[in-house]
């Protein structure tokens, strides 16, 4: 039968063993021998009470087949006793077990962001049924629900507010701790709170399905996973132990100094590597998490670190994927009003981002859309055409209206060409088989992508390329302006991913961030995938390695940052654990230190090593890095050029 100590009986362990210590120091200035027995005494207890732990931890290893650092320790402290050194069997179980403490500790204060995630988790929610309200416990929501919230009340589902306004802070979902402005059609997320206002929120996922939910579940299977680093040590531990039981065997045969060979034994003990890189990637983890960026697993981490090429998608993650009608450019006698009604109309059917942005603007100048619709037709990367209200209506690329046969004139052409060079997509219309007008449509760059691209070639990434099925003029005007240093435009998702594998094949270590169903098979390809959650689908996510919660490209930089430096720290601690057993053993060689004195220098480098990997959860978010950044590049100018690519005027466009 199994014997299971809790940490909590650890530590008590430990704190009776170090009082027996300190008893047998106070009978030791007693007079002989009753001085000598009482400290003997003392020191037999705090042996047994604080081996105690060391040995069931050592038989739980060897019961699974495996040898670990306690058994090393657990013959080391028998054989003290056997042999009457009590001091040196005292000590080394009572600093092995406070050793063992501190590295609970650590690891307890490196997954506190864990712990308070969980503690956000919403447990109660206030739902309409039968026309009543009725509070219930929040896994029990159905999806389809219409769930209440008021100010100060933390949001128990995901959902799209159905009615109301309120501000909610996302800190737990994006890290942002800046209340954000929600209206009917915004999506909101469980473990987010109401500040002030009133919503009725329709659920569409709840309980273990909510993004807050997914958060907590990568966060756990993250800090649990292991690095590769981590791995070779513990298969390294594996050869090591049994390797040192042979050579203190030898040691003792050679010496015929059981004494010495135990000294030699417990000193050899790599405690402190053992524990050097899962406190390290633990504490990095659990930062990375805590500004919102999910890294989902050890190996993630190690690769995020790595990387030297990064490659981003345009459209929602350099952009912030929100298109907006500039201009609308009308040829021959079609009003502008009707141009737009008609292709609005057409748009209505399709999900496309330009599409929306179209049906937007029709919506904004308060126009009806037409329902007379028929004979839609989509045509796969050129656009689509239906019949509207009698007319035969075509939107989409210039392509799709000379696959048609729809002239296009010169000038027109040249229009088209001015407006892709100020940062415009444009969409051709042609009604009844003629070319009707020209829409630009133009997406704002993310506030934070300058600053972000910045602080990312600072912390190694020596080459930055740029993917879209955006037009060419569009993607090299946002390059351009960006500072990226390859572009690749007109893009379908099997030659992102084509780019992605030619650019690993060169010998990069390729980081792929996008957000759509089509940036999917490029971060499956790439070295890390990195998907932009804010506004991301949910097939990128669940395909990439790392997930960024908000749509602010600057927390990748941040993420990249801090598993740089825990990389760094599992080398410092690994170095520093192995620099402490070589010299150790040496000394031991040379008798120059004895069991007692080497084990205190032994968990002395546990300790530096545990406080080494603490720096990690300290490290500043990428809002913390000072407001210095943000001013530099907003005095920059460029920057407030690429939020506005395309200036919209208000007076009416001439016809062309």
């Amino acid at each position: 039968m199994a014997v299971t100590i809790t940490q909590r009986a650890r530590s008590r362990i430990a704190l009776v063993s170090g009082v027996l210590l300190v008893l047998a120091l106070g009978a030791a200035q007693l007079a002989a021998p009753v001085g000598t027995v009482w400290r003997d005494v003392a020191l037999i207890a705090a042996s047994l009470l604080a081996g105690f732990p060391i040995a069931v931890r050592a038989w739980a290893a060897l019961r699974a087949k495996a040898f670990s650092i306690d058994l090393l320790v657990t013959i080391a402290v028998i054989g003290a006793l056997v042999i009457g050194e009590y001091v040196e069997a005292a000590v080394v179980s009572f600093l092995f077990l406070f050793g063992a403490w501190l590295e609970a500790r650590s690891l307890e204060r490196t997954r506190a962001s864990l712990r308070e995630l969980v503690d956000l988790a919403p447990t109660r929610a206030t739902v309409i049924r039968d026309g009543e309200r009725v509070t219930v416990d929040a896994d029990d929501v159905e999806v389809g629900e219409t769930v209440i919230v008021t100010s100060g009340e933390r949001i128990a589902v995901d959902g799209i507010i159905a009615s109301g306004t309120a501000s909610v802070t996302e800190a737990s979902i994006t890290g942002e701790s800046v209340p954000v402005r929600k209206e009917p059609g915004d999506r909101v997320f469980a473990g987010t709170v109401a500040e002030a206002g009133y919503l009725e929120v329709e659920a569409d996922h709840v309980g273990d399905d909510t993004t807050f939910a997914r958060i907590i579940e990568l966060v756990e299977e993250a800090q649990e996973s292991r690095t590769r680093r981590q791995r070779f040590l513990e298969r390294f531990a594996q050869f090591y132990t049994p390797a040192i039981i042979v050579i203190a065997v030898i040691v003792l045969a050679w010496s015929r100094d059981l004494a010495f060979a135990l000294t030699f034994l417990v000193i050899a003990c790599p405690g402190a590597l053992v524990i050097s890189v899962p406190v390290a990637a633990v504490g990095g983890l659990g930062n990375i998490a805590r500004h919102g960026v999910l890294v989902k697993d050890g190996e993630a981490l190690e690769d995020l670190a790595a990387v030297d090429t990064l490659v981003l998608d345009k459209t929602g993650t350099l952009t912030v994927g929100r298109p907006v009608v500039t201009s609308v450019h009308t040829i021959g006698d079609l009003p502008e009003q009707e141009l737009l009604g008609l292709t609005a109309s057409l748009e209505s059917t399709s999900e496309h981002h330009l599409g929306r942005a179209i049906v937007a603007e029709a919506q904004s100048r308060r126009m009806p859309l037409s329902s007379d619709l028929s004979d839609v037709e989509v045509v796969p990367g050129l656009g689509l055409q239906a019949r509207v209200d009698g007319h035969v209506v075509m939107a989409g690329r210039a392509g799709l209206l000379s696959e048609h046969g729809v002239a296009t004139a010169e000038r027109v052409l040249a229009k088209a060409t001015q407006l892709e060079q100020q940062g415009a997509t444009v969409v051709h219309v042609a009604v009844d088989g003629r070319h009707a007008g020209l829409i630009g449509i133009a997406d704002e760059v993310r506030p934070q992508a300058a600053s972000a691209i910045a602080h990312l070639r600072e912390g190694g990434i020596r080459h930055i390329a740029m993917l879209t099925g955006d037009n060419e003029h569009t993607a090299r005007l946002v390059a351009g302006r960006l500072g990226i240093d390859e572009v690749h435009a007109g893009l379908l998702p099997a030659d992102k991913a084509a780019i992605v594998g030619d650019l690993k094949a060169q010998g990069r270590r390729v980081a792929m961030v996008g957000d759509g169903v089509n940036d999917a098979p490029a971060l499956a390809t790439a070295d890390v995938g990195v998907a932009m959650g804010g506004a991301g689908t949910d097939v990128s996510m669940e395909t990439a390695d790392v997930v960024i919660m908000t749509d602010r490209l600057d927390q990748l930089a941040h993420a990249r940052r801090v598993a740089g430096a825990t990389l760094r720290v599992m080398k410092q601690n690994t170095a520093l654990a192995l620099g402490t057993v070589f010299l150790l053993v040496a000394a031991v060689l040379f008798q120059l230190v004895q069991l007692a004195g080497g084990m205190l220098v032994h968990e002395v480098s546990v300790l530096l090593v545990i406080l080494n990997a603490l720096r990690l959860v300290r490290l500043d978010g990428p809002g913390q890095r000072g407001a210095a950044d943000v001013r530099t590049h907003e005095a920059d100018g460029p920057v407030a050029d690429v939020a506005a690519p395309a200036a919209r005027t208000e007076e009416k466009e001439p016809a062309l």
